[in-house]
């Protein structure tokens, strides 16, 4: 019986962000500019971290990541949120549905431990400045990077696995914009008591291991900055890390309203808005934030500008 329940599904129908006609268009004008500029945002600071000799450090390493985290879950949601604007059906089939989840899975997590493992590097910068070259080393910058990727990766085949090998009872109408693991048990038959479980450990995990490293790396650097006798050296130390604590902020606040809130405070109105807001503003903001925060940046822009200048000439 269980293997005729999922048959019945072979494709999503995605409620959207609204269903009033007179703002399809103009909020599809408004995504697109949205997920361009986070596209080309993104690019830009991958290509211009790999290309620009002085960016060569672990900082800029990081960044280079981040940039292509936000790249991955915001192009596993907005392309297809786009096309649904202009269609009169928002339909997704059953793999289209599983393969998105996984992507956003995927990349939504490693943000997270990117983030935290950007927080060390800072740490490391202004509390042990004389070890940085030692200590964030090329080899260890790659295992702050690949054992998330990797980790990260087994939680998103896992989690899609679990739901989508459950029984799906015929009704497939997604309340949600993209294929997101909660509206889609939602539609689940089957007993997920054991999904829900390994899903709340596995994000209370993420979130609270990531935020923790966070929360330590920036109290041990402000417990430094504190104990600076230069009020330069201060500054200095501040602006080393502002873009991402701004960054943090952002994310992690977002994240927290979305998940951390009780289940009976959750509106789909809200949710669609706090959905918004970390699948296609964070991304775009993100290299924005950086790029208007950080000279060294500005300059290799700078740099980069010139010299595809002068080879035109």
């Amino acid at each position: 019986m269980e293997n005729h329940s999922l048959t019945l599904v072979t494709e999503f129908i995605l409620m959207g962000i609204t269903d009033r006609p007179e703002l399809q268009a103009p909020l599809f004008g408004l995504f697109l500019i949205i997920y361009l500029i986070s596209l080309a945002g993104n690019l830009g600071m991958i290509i211009l971290t790999i290309v620009d000799s002085r960016l060569q450090t672990p900082m800029y390493f990081f960044l280079r990541h981040l940039a292509t985290t936000d790249l991955g879950y915001s192009t596993a949601v907005g392309p297809k949120m786009l096309t649904n604007f202009i269609v009169n059906q928002n339909r997704i089939s059953f793999n289209l549905c599983a393969t998105q989840l996984t992507f956003f899975l995927l990349f939504i997590a490693c943000e997270l431990f990117i983030l935290s493992a950007m927080s060390y590097d800072r740490y490391v910068a202004i509390c042990r400045p004389l070890l940085y070259t030692v200590i964030m080393s090329q080899r260890v910058c790659w295992v702050l990077v690949v054992t998330p990727y990797l980790y990260c990766t087994i939680v998103a085949l896992l989690i899609t696995f679990k739901i989508f090998t459950s029984s799906f009872c015929g009704y497939n109408v997604i309340s949600h914009f993209y294929c997101d693991s909660l509206p889609l048990l939602s539609l689940v038959c089957s007993n997920t008591q054991e999904i829900e479980v390994i899903m709340l450990f596995l994000a209370a995990f993420n979130l609270m291991s990531s935020l923790l490293v966070v929360l330590v790396s920036y109290l041990l650097i402000l417990i430094s900055i504190l104990r600076m006798n230069s009020a330069e050296g201060r500054r200095k130390a501040f602006s080393t890390c502002g873009s991402h604590l701004t960054v943090v902020t952002v994310f992690y606040g977002t994240l927290i309203f979305m998940y951390v809130q009780p289940k009976s405070s959750h509106t789909f109105d809200t949710d669609k808005v706090a959905s918004i807001f970390y699948t296609l503003i964070i991304p775009m903001l993100n290299p924005l934030i950086y790029s208007l925060r950080n000279k060294d940046v500005k300059h290799a822009l700078h740099r980069t500008g010139k010299k595809i200048h002068s080879v035109f000439l």
